[in-house]
């Protein structure tokens, strides 16, 4: 099975450290095995949660650094395109 996103990742090289956190949170999620199974053949409930739960993570993260004052820390990481 092929991979179809075609997404182009903000921090290149970032994309293991991505992986590394879904399956730390399929596995908190007591979702066991998550790295080996095949992801189409889950309901995309599942897959959702997983993903769901990343993006509150680093939300988390993102409204942690900025209480604590290191703006730059979330700008440098996450660059906005402007709209054209």
């Amino acid at each position: 099975m092929t991979t179809r996103n075609t997404n182009e990742p903000v921090m290149p090289g970032a994309s293991s450290a991505l992986d590394q956190m879904k399956y730390e949170i399929a596995s908190e999620l007591g979702i066991g095995n998550y790295q080996q199974m095949d992801k189409g053949a889950l309901p995309s409930r599942v897959n959702g949660y997983v993903g769901g739960n990343m993006t509150k993570k680093m939300v988390a993260f993102a409204e942690a650094a900025m209480q604590s004052g290191n703006t730059s820390q979330i700008l440098q990481s996450a660059p906005t395109e402007q709209i054209k």
